[in-house]
């Protein structure tokens, strides 16, 4: 029986290879990876398969195919198979990687192609979806068709948020499996050193931020870890602006007066926790940054998240989790190069909370979680004021309410 596995990023091979490595896909059995690079000009990226990085992890797939050769000259991003067309592609791809016994078909997303296009080639068989991030922890962002939600059976996740269920595909009644850590595989680097990460996330390419905005934080956050007495600094840039970011910060560091190193492209952000041993790791809102703190025990801050909340459009954008787990547990680096550390949260009800807000339809019952969340704390920076009237939500903590009650009645 064959399994066909998809992903787009490196990090989500490593997820599949912890997946595996547990015993998540049962007896072993002939294991098909497509692999997609999402690049503008994939063309001129390197693929993820192409990485020295993914050498260590190839053993556990018995095949290997691009999807961008595949669908060639059309993008993965944008080409989707048009439905008269489906049982034909599906036909045409079932034979072209050989595959006549189908078992299960293993998806990064259902949302959002080339992932959301291969559940309908892929016709007929169990699909489970993994998520490599805290985007498990976001809502669905788009109501699926029955012909997909039904076929999915479970979600498998890093657990990256201890003792928070993740909320994606949940309200298909989808169970969520975790995926125990000591599985998450240990890629070598090159030797690199470096008492500071920055990790880049290219939000422009999201259209959250600007680039000269984008530009602006990644020189903030360099300006604080210099503060902080870091003079030799790795900068990890998002592979789509990795050398407008370098050039960019290149030159501020010079001026600090330190030393800005770059990996080898390719080199996963994981790899370089466990080479270098960072004595930070800073990034706005990141997954690095999660698994730098859980699975390596580094010392972690964010900067910027403040902007990215307010940013973030519509609400129900799907990275409004992410930012807001970052933004509420993890230290927060300021422009002098000191930590502020974050305070007490009650952090799967604010999850919750900020869930029901972007998806109220999907999740009514996480109403009264937010409800309760709001009475006792306000709407403070990670809801909108426009958003809690028109869901009659609480816009001020109950007891500033009774306080103003109390002072009319006078």
């Amino acid at each position: 029986m064959t399994t066909v596995f998809h992903a787009s990023r490196l990090f989500g091979v490593m997820t599949l290879t912890a997946a595996i490595d547990s015993g998540a896909f049962g007896p072993s059995g002939r294991r098909v990876l497509i692999v997609t690079n999402n690049a503008d000009i994939p063309e001129i990226a390197l693929g993820l398969d192409e990485t020295p990085a993914f050498a260590s992890l190839r053993d556990r797939f018995d095949e290997v195919h691009s999807w961008n050769e595949i669908i060639a000259p059309l993008h993965p991003s944008e080409w989707r198979a048009r439905a008269i067309e489906v049982p034909m592609l599906g036909r045409l791809l079932l034979s072209r990687l050989g595959i006549t016994d189908l078992r299960e078909l293993v998806l990064e997303s259902v949302i959002v192609p080339p992932a959301r296009s291969l559940p309908g080639l892929f016709k007929d068989c169990p699909i489970t979806v993994y998520s490599d991030g805290l985007m498990a922890h976001s809502p669905t962002r788009d109501v699926l068709p029955g012909e997909i939600s039904s076929r999915v059976t479970r979600l498998l996740h890093l657990g990256l948020v201890p003792g928070v269920a993740p909320l994606l595909l949940s309200e298909y009644g989808v169970p969520a499996q975790t995926v125990p850590a000591e599985y998450f595989p240990r890629i070598e680097s090159p030797p690199v050193y470096g008492e500071a990460v920055i990790l880049g996330q290219y939000l422009s390419s999201l259209g959250i931020l600007s680039e000269d905005e984008e530009n602006h934080l990644h020189a903030g956050m360099l300006r604080a870890v210099v503060a902080r007495g870091h003079r030799e600094v790795i900068f990890q840039p998002h592979p789509a602006a990795r050398h407008r970011q370098g050039r960019e910060l290149r030159r501020l560091a010079a001026d600090l007066g330190a030393r800005l190193v770059f990996p080898a492209e390719g080199t996963p952000a994981e790899a370089l926790f466990a080479a270098a041993r960072p004595k930070l790791v800073v990034s706005c809102f990141s997954t690095a940054l999660t698994t730098a703190r859980l699975l390596y025990g580094l010392p972690v801050a964010t900067m910027g998240t403040e902007l990215l909340l307010e940013r973030l459009a519509p609400y129900e954008n799907s990275n409004r989790i992410p930012v807001t787990i970052a933004d509420a547990t993890l230290p927060r680096l300021n422009e002098d190069g000191s930590l502020t550390e974050p305070s007490p949260v009650d952090l799967p009800g604010l999850i919750n909370s900020v869930a029901y807000c972007m998806q109220p339809a999907a999740h009514p019952g996480l109403r009264a979680t937010a409800q309760a969340y709001l009475e006792a704390n306000g709407p403070i920076r990670y809801f909108k004021r426009r958003r809690l009237e028109s869901l009659d939500l609480p816009i001020q903590p109950q007891s500033r309410s009774r306080l103003r009650s109390l002072i009319r009645g006078r």
